[in-house]
Order: structure tokens, then C-alpha cells, then sequence
């Protein structure tokens, strides 16, 4: 059965490789945030210690769902797919470094952290603010609590991911392999998303204001 969906993927791939990479991202990202919606859930429940009632029952928020499917539909999905194609042959043609080598894969590795994982996470949080009713205001207000603490943890996961799939996968396929990391990756940004002003954030802007203080204090 596994071996069978592989091949229907591949063919998908070959033929029209644009569409399969946006619907199968647009797909994770919903199923990705479902999860997070179970674990905030299970969360709260446990804090709050809830009874097993009717009312304490997980149910989806569909409009979440959808809201955060399209994301992947929309951007991940297209973007993410003239990335990988792009950085692979900026890094061939340009900086001429051997394919698969320690500093091609490094190379890879830096470009895709400081420019596509910081691109990802304020487009995110900045559509994920307006689709749900905010105004430039309160995105604002959103990117500044949610941004770094989400850039600060993701730092320490995905430099390691990213550094399996430049040496080892192939091209065409290494969106397949973020997409199936971004099942996880998008329940954790829909979770840092709901978390609101939690105490582990707070860190991080308290963190952010001191540097600024220290800054103006300076001048």
C-alpha cells in the first residue's frame, strides 16, 4: 500500500510538480494544526482539571484549520518549492561548491535559516493575525510576542533537519521532506500562536525591551 502511494506521488511529482507540492503542503498544514488544536486542548484540561463531561470534548475548530491550510496552499506550498529548486542551483552556479559537500551543505543550511525560516515565521504570524480579525495594531502587537520565541526554538531544530535533507535527498523531493517535518512544525507555530502571553514568552520580549533600553541609554 505504502510502496503504491509512493509511486502515485512520483508520478504526481514528474507531471505536475508545482500542484503536488501545494496540495500536499496545504494538507499537512491542516492536519499539523488539528494537532495543535488536540494538544492545547489536553493542555488546558489538564490545568484546569476539567471533568469528563460533554462539553470538555476536543472538537476541531474547522475555521482554524482552514485558515491554517491555506497557508501551506498558498505560501509554503508555491514558495517553498521555487526555494529549494533556486537555492540548489544558486549554489551550483554561483558559488560553485560541489554538490553534497560539507560547505554546500552548509551554505544551504545558513541561506535557508536566515532568509526562508524567518520569511516563513512573519508571513505566519502576519497572516494568521489578519485572518482571524486583527488589525495591523494587534498583528504588530502579535508578531512582537510570538516572533522570536518561535525564530529562538525553531534555531535549535531545523538547522538539523535541513542539514539530512541538502546531503542526503534529492532536489524534487526536498520539499516532501520539510512538508513531512512541517506536520509537526505547523502544530508548534499554531501552538506558540495560541499561547498567547504565556510566561516563556514573556522572556523573550522583556529580553528584546532590555536590549533597547540599553540602547537608548547609550546614545
Amino acid at each position: 500500500m505504502m510502496l503504491k502511494l509512493w509511486k502515485w506521488y512520483q508520478n504526481c511529482l514528474s507531471f505536475h510538480p508545482l500542484k503536488t507540492q501545494v496540495i500536499s503542503s496545504g494538507v499537512l498544514w491542516g492536519v499539523g494544526d488539528i494537532a495543535a488544536q488536540y494538544i492545547t486542548h489536553s493542555n488546558a484540561r489538564k490545568r484546569l482539571q476539567l471533568s469528563q463531561d460533554t462539553d470538555a470534548d476536543f472538537k476541531v475548530n474547522w475555521k482554524r484549520v482552514a485558515i491554517t491550510s491555506t497557508f501551506g496552499f498558498a505560501f509554503v506550498g508555491p514558495v517553498g518549492h521555487f526555494w529549494y529548486e533556486g537555492l540548489d542551483k544558486f549554489i551550483k552556479l554561483k558559488l560553485h561548491l560541489q554538490p553534497k559537500s560539507a560547505r554546500f551543505v552548509a551554505a544551504k543550511v545558513a541561506m535557508d535559516g536566515l532568509i526562508f525560516g524567518p520569511l516563513d515565521l512573519l508571513v505566519f504570524f502576519t497572516y494568521m493575525g489578519f485572518s482571524t480579525g486583527k488589525n495591523s495594531v494587534q498583528v504588530k502587537e502579535g508578531l512582537k510576542r510570538d516572533f522570536l520565541p518561535a525564530l529562538a526554538l525553531e534555531g535549535g531544530v531545523w538547522p538539523i533537519v535541513q542539514i539530512a535533507n541538502f546531503r542526503y535527498v534529492p532536489v524534487r523531493y526536498q520539499l516532501l521532506y520539510v512538508n513531512v517535518f512541517c506536520l509537526l512544525d505547523s502544530a508548534f507555530l499554531s501552538w506558540v500562536e495560541q499561547q498567547k502571553d504565556a510566561a516563556w514568552k514573556q522572556w523573550f520580549t522583556s529580553f528584546t525591551s532590555f536590549k533597547e533600553g540599553g540602547g537608548q541609554g547609550r546614545l
